[in-house]
């Protein structure tokens, strides 16, 4: 009998270790990032993903700790999914815990309730001999010569290119990378620089992408023209964060933030200028499974 309050001594310790172990593996919020990434993210954490990360961090009542690099192959496994090593023991943590942008129902990762909805876009730059074009299917149907004088940016992937070479247009497309390796420049910074450049006039560009664009003009520099899904093409996409799989106690968490916070999310997102559609019932669904 006398080693009874040994016992439950030694069970309170090992409890409490345990507890003070998960405490301080939930202090941060642990976010895998890309440091040159507007407008989503950036070193200086002025994307609005950061601001996202930032308000959930605050409501958990935790730190934001980043694991910075660029999002190109290798991403998921180099950062959501690399153990963190210890030269003694086996580790169970890892470098991060959250991607803040992920197509919803994205398949190497666990997705969150979609967060927000956006599309493509036709953006133009104004004054080239382009304003009368206020709808994309206007550029199929323009006589031959204005047509060679485009110069429309074509990407090597993305529903953009596939609606060029459905209604002809390959030729003359000015052909990019979705993924440059480029150091200094993201997508969306070399668009804008090429436009201004005068090197394109116009470029089929995901929503928020076309908004930092926008955003790095003056007022009415550009036009921005929604691209109009069909049955066999589409442009919509609904947005939302990535955990690893199996990691169904961070989604759920993830989740009642999304829901609850949802009108600071779409507020933050307001001030950077892209196109917000409403979330359809079917994407809230499918990321809530």
């Amino acid at each position: 009998m006398r080693t009874l309050p040994h016992i439950n001594t030694t069970l309170a310790i090992l409890f409490l270790a345990a507890f003070s172990f998960n405490a301080s593996s939930e202090e941060k919020f642990k976010v895998c990032a890309d440091p040159l990434n507007p407008p989503y993210s950036t070193k200086n954490k002025d994307g609005f993903e950061n601001k996202i990360a930032e308000l959930f961090a605050k409501e958990l009542g935790q730190t934001i700790e980043y694991t910075w690099m660029p999002q190109r192959i290798g991403f998921i496994r180099n950062t959501l999914n690399a153990p963190v090593k210890d030269t003694d023991v086996e580790s169970n943590d890892y470098k991060c815990d959250v991607i803040m942008g992920v197509p919803a129902g994205y398949e190497l990762t666990l997705t969150t309730s979609p967060y927000y909805q956006s599309t493509y876009v036709l953006l133009i730059a104004k004054g080239r001999g382009w304003d009368d074009i206020t709808d994309a299917a206007q550029l199929a149907d323009l006589p031959e010569q204005r047509q060679e004088a485009l110069k429309i940016a074509m990407f090597d992937r993305g529903p953009g290119t596939t609606w060029m070479q459905k209604n002809g247009l390959l030729d003359v497309g000015i052909p990019y990378q979705s993924m440059t390796g480029d150091g200094e420049n993201n997508v969306a910074m070399q668009i804008e620089k090429d436009l201004k450049a005068k090197k394109i006039d116009m470029v089929i560009l995901w929503g928020p992408m076309a908004g930092y664009v926008v955003a790095q003009s003056s007022k009415n520099s550009y036009a921005m023209i929604p691209m109009k899904s069909t049955p066999d093409m589409k442009f919509e996409f609904a947005m939302a964060m990535g955990v690893r799989n199996g990691d169904k106690a961070r989604k759920e968490t993830l989740n009642k933030l999304i829901a609850d916070k949802a009108d600071k999310i779409r507020a933050i997102m307001s001030s950077y200028n892209f196109p917000l559609l409403p979330l359809p019932k079917q994407a809230v669904r499918e990321g809530d499974d």
